[in-house]
């Protein structure tokens, strides 16, 4: 039940980490995970994202056992890389519409424009590997 996209957005996996995310995704989709509306940018028939599946994990924590929460945690990876992959995006098109680094910068916290683009090529770098 892994999803092959996030087992690429980790790059190489174990075998007991990939057992691992492939349980913790399937006891989270039993847990009522599947039950969530799809945003109406996804597919209906997609399953919900690392980001969501780790939300939901932290939402039902308690009902989690150890090994679970083991499993959660060895989501984030995947998670982490989904937000890398928004935020690029973000930025793309921000720059795309005629956004300055400087305005970029600004409002995401950076102090010069020069840092942000530094750090949007290191994000940009970290995807290429994943690929």
């Amino acid at each position: 039940m892994v999803r092959k996209h996030n087992l690429e957005s980790l790059g190489s996996v174990s075998n007991a980490q990939a057992e691992r995310l492939s349980n913790v995704q399937g006891i989270l989709l039993d847990m009522g995970a599947d039950q969530l509306e799809p945003r109406p940018w996804q597919l209906e028939a997609s399953e919900p994202s690392a980001v969501e599946l780790t939300q939901y994990a932290l939402w039902r924590s308690t009902e989690l056992t150890a090994e679970e929460l083991l499993g959660a945690l060895s989501l984030l990876p995947a998670a982490r890389a989904e937000v890398d992959s928004v935020e690029v995006g973000l930025i793309f098109v921000a720059r795309n519409e005629g956004l300055t680094w400087a305005q970029i910068a600004e409002a995401m916290g950076f102090r010069s424009p020069q840092a942000c683009q530094q750090y949007v090529n290191r994000l940009s770098a970290r995807q290429d590997k994943r690929a």
